[in-house]
């Protein structure tokens, strides 16, 4: 397993009393029904980061469904959130002994007052702690190097090109050889891996492997391509629940055709076990 190196040594959030939970955390208004106000603090430029997005949804459904891991969670965004109020509606579409199946919207209002739907989810919630240990995999971590020979956001003399509110939320160190965009020098290979974790120091949990996804700068970077990349579809499953520690992230891109690539992401933990995967389609701007 490789080493973490220079890990955080402020005092650490615990699961249940981070920000990341507090931002988060909805209000019941009605059964299905919760209201919250979408923090400021997990955009980019000026949109919602789309994991910290996923795991508002995500949180609803664990209430809402009477299991409360989610181990497939399907997600469309439909049009960019943004910061304030907002509401998500669940729906209990199935429940069964080992899995139940819910969808849920979050929804904004305009200016005039009318909801708009923001993001629709589907999504299979069951318990982690239940599956079986056997492990058949052809999968391996990815090769990082240690933390302290890793680079983020705030290691640069200035901040990286479209980061922004979230880059203080996170302990993100990029691997320096998916950082050539960062220096104007492109690898063309679609490639980002990262040490990740929350900058407070709270553990992973199922809920925060659904921001880990979506959280590291778009491989359209290492492509040459710059600006946003916004999500048009994003699908995690997840594996098992995440050991202590910091987090390995690999996302991969194979193929951009008409304006339209997928990231391909793997989510590692500190037990070299794989926690979550994603793939994502997102649409590129070319000019």
């Amino acid at each position: 397993m490789p080493e973490a190196a220079s890990a955080p040594t402020a005092p650490r959030a615990s699961i249940g009393d981070s920000e990341f939970d507090r931002d988060t955390a909805l209000t019941r208004r009605a059964p299905g029904v919760y209201d919250i106000d979408l923090s400021a603090g997990w955009t980019i430029i000026s949109a919602v980061n789309g994991g910290y997005l996923l795991a508002v949804l995500g949180r609803a459904l664990a209430d809402a469904l009477p299991h409360s891991d989610p181990f497939t969670i399907s997600a469309h965004y439909l049009t960019a959130s943004q910061p304030g109020p907002a509401v998500v509606r669940t729906d209990v579409v199935r429940t069964g002994r080992t899995l139940s199946t819910g969808q849920a919207s979050l929804l904004q209002y305009d200016e005039e007052g009318r909801e708009v739907e923001r993001i629709r989810v589907l999504a299979s919630y069951g318990d982690l702690d239940s599956l079986p240990d056997d492990v058949r995999t052809t999968a391996k971590p990815p090769a990082i190097p240690p933390m302290d020979h890793c680079f983020g956001p705030e290691d640069g003399p200035a901040p990286v090109s479209g980061s922004s509110a979230i880059a203080d939320r996170l302990m993100l160190k990029l691997d320096p050889s998916t950082l050539g965009w960062a220096l104007g020098q492109p690898s063309g290979k679609g490639e980002m891996r990262a040490w990740f974790g929350l900058a407070d120091g709270r553990d992973p949990d199922p809920l925060s492997l659904l921001l880990a996804v979506d959280a590291l700068p778009p491989t359209a970077f290492e492509i040459g391509i710059s600006g946003w990349v916004p999500t048009v579809e994003l699908t995690v499953h997840v594996r098992c629940r995440p050991a202590p520690g910091p987090l390995r992230v690999s996302i991969t891109t194979r193929n951009l055709a008409g304006g339209f690539l997928e990231e391909d992401a793997e989510v590692w933990d500190s037990a070299d076990r794989l926690v979550a995967q994603s793939r994502q389609l997102a649409r590129a701007r070319l000019s």
